[in-house]
C-alpha cells in the first residue's frame, strides 16, 4: 500500500495527476496561450539563491503572522480557486486543513460549496468577488459573506478571460449530468478510484458545477458557465467602482492582481488594507512576469502602506522564504493545495501545508533567524536583471 504521506508538492502533484481523469487535471495545469507566464511563476524562483549562516542558528524560530487582522500560524494561506471538483468535499475540506493548520483560506465566489458551511469549519475566511452583475448583485454576496462570518473581501482582477492554450484548453462540461458521465467514462474508466469517491453508502454525489455563492442563502446558485458567461459580460470594474466596494464593506480589503506599481498605489488610494501580487497564476496576460520578479519593487514602493502578498509559483517552502525576504508579508498557494486535495483529501491539504511549514522553518534556521520577519533581501542571492519594476512614476 502506498503511503499516504508524500514528500513533496511534487509527489502530491504526481499522484493528482495519477488519480483525476485527464480533463480534469488539465483544468489545475492550465495557462493561457503559450504558457510563458505559468512557467516562469515557477521557474524564477530558481533563480535567486540564499547566504545562508553556518554557525548561529536560532534553536527556536517564530513563522507566526497576521493577514488582513487574521493571526495565522504561518506565511502561508489558502487562495480562492473555483469549483474544486478534484475531490466531493471541495472547500469544505480545505477550509478544515486549513483550520488544522491554523491558517486562513480564501474561499471563492466560484465555489462549489457554500459560504456558510465553508465558515462553519474555520473562521478565519475571507471572501473573493469577481465583478459580476450590478452593484447591487455583488454588494449583496459580499454581505452574505459577511453574514456567514468571513472576514474580509478579496477582489480579483487578473483576468482577461482568455482561456487558449496552444497545446490545447481541456473540455469541461456545462452540466454533470448523464450525457456528460457518458462522454467522460473513458476518463473515468482509468481513473476509478475518483469516481469511486464520489459515492457515499451507495449514493451518488456528483458535482453539479454550479456556483452557490453567487445567489442567496438556500438558493440554487447559477451554472458555472452560467456565471463564468455573465462576468464576462458585465463591464469590467473601475477604481471608482473598487473604492465604492471597499467602502461599503468597511471592513479588511484585499485587491488580488497586482503587478504594476502605479497600480498598487491606486490601491492605496481606494484604502485597500492588502495587494496580492498576482496574474492568476498564468492564467491572464501570458507574458507576464512571474510574480517574484515583480514583488520586490512594489513592496518597495508601498510596503508601507498596505500588507503586500504573493500568489503564483509557490512549490516549496524556500520559495515562501524567498517571497517574504522580498517583502511579501505572507503567500497565498492555489494549484499546490488542490493537488493535496485530489491526492488525499483534506490529509493532503495538510501535508502540503506541512511541506512549506517545514521547508521555511529550515530556511529560517539556515540563515540564522528567529522570525519570519526577519527575513530581508541580504539572506538572497539575486542575480543583476532578476527583478522587473513597471508602472514607476
Amino acid at each position: 500500500m502506498v503511503n499516504p504521506w508524500f514528500e513533496t508538492v511534487l509527489e502530491a502533484q504526481r499522484r493528482a495527476q495519477k488519480r483525476l481523469p485527464k480533463s480534469v487535471y488539465a483544468s489545475l495545469v492550465a495557462g493561457t496561450q503559450a504558457g510563458i507566464t505559468v512557467n516562469d511563476n515557477m521557474e524564477a524562483f530558481n533563480e535567486l539563491g540564499f547566504a545562508p549562516h553556518v554557525v548561529g542558528a536560532q534553536p527556536e524560530r517564530n513563522l507566526a503572522t497576521s493577514v488582513m487582522g487574521q493571526e495565522i500560524s504561518f506565511p502561508v494561506m489558502i487562495s480562492p480557486t473555483g469549483v474544486q471538483a478534484v475531490d466531493p468535499e471541495g472547500e469544505v475540506a480545505v477550509s478544515r486543513a486549513a483550520a488544522a493548520r491554523g491558517t486562513a483560506m480564501g474561499l471563492s465566489s466560484f465555489a462549489s460549496h457554500a459560504v456558510e458551511e465553508v465558515t462553519a469549519v474555520n473562521d478565519k475566511i475571507f471572501f473573493q468577488i469577481y465583478w459580476l452583475g450590478s452593484r447591487e448583485d455583488i454588494l449583496a454576496r459580499a454581505e452574505r459573506a459577511r453574514a456567514a462570518g468571513a472576514k474580509g473581501l478579496i477582489v480579483t482582477t487578473d483576468w482577461v478571460f482568455n482561456v487558449g492554450r496552444d497545446w490545447g484548453s481541456p473540455e469541461i462540461p456545462e452540466k454533470v449530468d448523464v450525457k456528460a458521465l457518458l462522454k467522460m467514462a473513458p476518463e473515468i474508466a482509468v481513473r476509478p478510484r475518483y469516481a469511486l469517491r464520489w459515492f457515499n453508502r451507495g449514493h451518488v454525489n456528483i458535482p453539479d458545477l454550479t456556483a452557490p455563492n453567487l445567489t442567496a442563502k438556500g438558493e440554487t446558485g447559477p451554472t458555472f458557465f452560467g456565471a463564468y458567461g455573465e462576468w464576462m459580460n458585465t463591464p469590467p470594474p473601475t477604481w471608482e467602482d473598487l473604492q465604492w466596494l471597499r467602502e461599503q464593506w468597511g471592513g479588511p480589503f484585499m485587491v488580488k492582481g497586482i503587478t504594476r506599481i502605479d497600480d498598487a498605489k491606486r490601491a492605496v488610494d481606494i484604502g485597500a488594507t492588502a495587494i496580492s501580487v498576482s496574474n492568476h497564476g498564468g492564467n491572464n496576460l501570458d507574458g507576464t512576469p512571474g510574480t517574484i520578479r515583480l514583488l520586490g519593487p512594489i513592496a518597495d514602493a508601498v510596503g508601507g502602506d498596505v500588507e503586500v502578498l504573493l500568489d503564483g509559483g509557490i512549490r516549496r517552502g524556500s520559495d515562501v522564504a524567498k517571497a517574504l525576504a522580498l517583502g511579501a508579508r505572507a503567500v497565498m498557494i492555489g494549484r499546490a493545495y488542490l493537488w493535496g486535495l485530489a491526492a488525499n483529501g483534506q490529509a493532503g491539504v495538510e501535508n502540503v501545508l506541512d511541506l512549506l511549514r517545514m521547508g521555511l522553518d529550515s530556511v529560517l534556521m539556515g540563515v540564522g533567524h528567529k522570525d519570519v520577519h526577519e527575513l530581508s533581501r541580504a539572506d538572497l542571492i539575486i542575480p543583476d536583471g532578476f527583478e522587473r519594476a513597471y508602472g514607476i512614476d
